[in-house]
């Protein structure tokens, strides 16, 4: 497992080099795409997507930090000018008050146990877990994006919906005023006709109210600022019949999902910073250059070599060393309850897909085409005047709920199948 958790870090370290950097957005002259594919949009939502932006500076700081573990100690110059006669008192060699001396000394601090080693070893494991949670943060967003899609996608097949119906009764309201003109229809078949067509206005107003919607959410995670009324998402809803094995989308799932491969790097994280805690408790040498000159003296010249090191008779550092192989136990802990989360959720997962297919095979057989067939003949009947408006209202509503399960199952599938992809970590697998 560790060898797999090697392959995807650096596999995630080659794909995210440039944007770890964070790409910029498109240049101020060049036109904004005003009609994207849902892959098109999520490539644009990992470019620009303000919070994926910000997450992307973790990576550079974490090397930052890199740098500063890499660091070694600075040595210290010190100067000291001792017995100065700044009161007159006469500091001569025979009184011993003197004469005047200074002395430049050269301090460096040796660093016992590998201090610096365990340091580069830690910052190095906390940038890894920073690539990855910038993946998790792409898979996250990546979702986010094709469900807007999907929302998109499916708002606007329901306003087309609601459009259509709208049409019918358009027409039928044009008729039923020419036959009530000519005689031949009572008033009140045309006031019925009018609140029904009315009805259809409503449904229209809200499926495009639902439409605006899912526009303007899309371009928010797209990163964009300026909200385009024309913006739209291009293609259809997937319809790809995929074969999918529970047992194989586990073990997928707990090979590649970035979040639990962070944090089972979190468990060498912590490792490592037990084994910086053991080396910081032991104490440092200082060693010491001293040069002494005093005046008056032609052989007052000498040297001293000093050397300093804390007695650890209290102060071991028990309680970090504690503290971090605590923390060492609870990512063994975490880890365990994140995979078995993310087997519950492959699993909810694959019980959405199974459901929706299901759902979406019964309705795409003979139920579809026998409800348009029932709509088209009542309507042809009640333009004959040999079926009342309440059948063609009743035959128009079965239609019309037939078509919205329709879409809205299809919507359901293609939910599972981008659910699926995130779930298991394919749609981010390096």
């Amino acid at each position: 497992m560790k060898a797999t958790i090697g392959i995807v870090c650096s596999s995630a370290l080659l794909g995210l080099s440039a944007l770890a950097q964070g790409q910029a957005p498109a240049a101020p002259g060049q036109p904004v795409p005003t009609a994207l594919t849902i892959d098109q949009a999520v490539d644009e939502a990992l470019r620009n997507n303000l919070d994926l932006l910000a997450e992307k500076q973790n990576v550079p700081v974490a090397r930052a930090r890199e740098i500063t573990a890499a660091l070694r100690p600075n040595p210290t110059l010190s100067f000291t000018w001792d017995y100065l006669d700044w009161l007159r008192r006469g500091l001569t060699p025979q009184n011993s008050a003197g004469p005047s001396e200074f002395s430049p000394q050269f301090n460096y601090i040796w660093e016992r146990g590998g201090k610096r080693e365990r340091r580069i070893d830690l910052a190095t494991v906390v940038t890894s877990i920073a690539e990855l949670r910038l993946l998790d943060t792409m898979r996250q967003l990546g979702l986010a994006v094709r469900l807007a899609g999907v929302d998109f996608l499916l708002a606007r097949e329901n306003a087309d919906l609601a459009q259509q119906n709208l049409n019918v009764f358009n027409d039928i309201v044009r008729v039923n005023e020419a036959k009530v003109h000519a005689g031949d229809l009572a008033g009140v078949e045309l006031i019925r006709t009018r609140v029904a067509q009315q009805q259809l206005q409503n449904a229209v107003a809200q499926a495009q109210l639902k439409l605006q919607t899912a526009r303007n959410t899309i371009q928010q995670l797209l990163g964009r600022n300026a909200r385009m009324a024309g913006f739209e998402i291009t293609g259809s809803l997937r319809s790809d019949d995929t074969v999918l094995l529970l047992d194989e989308m586990k073990k997928q799932a707990l090979e590649q999902r970035p979040d639990l491969l962070a944090t089972r790097k979190d468990t060498d994280r912590a490792k490592a910073d037990t084994n910086l805690q053991l080396a910081n408790g032991k104490p440092d040498l200082t060693t010491g250059l001293l040069y002494h000159n005093q005046y008056g003296y032609s052989n007052g010249r000498t040297f001293g070599v000093f050397l300093s090191i804390p007695l650890p008779v209290y102060d071991r550092n028990q309680g970090e060393i504690a503290r971090a192989q605590r923390e060492m136990t609870q990512t063994q802990y975490r880890v365990k309850a994140l995979e078995n989360a993310i087997s519950t959720e492959v699993e909810n997962t694959w019980q959405q897909y199974t459901t929706a297919k299901a759902l979406l095979d019964r309705i795409r057989g003979d139920l579809l085409s026998q409800a348009r067939q029932v709509r088209d003949i009542t309507e042809f009947s009640y333009r004959r005047g040999e079926a009342s408006l309440l059948e063609f209202l009743d035959a128009q509503r079965t239609y019309n709920d037939t078509m919205q399960s329709y879409n809205d199952a299809r919507a359901d599938y293609t939910r599972s199948l981008f659910l699926i992809d995130a779930a298991t970590g394919k749609s981010v697998n390096p």
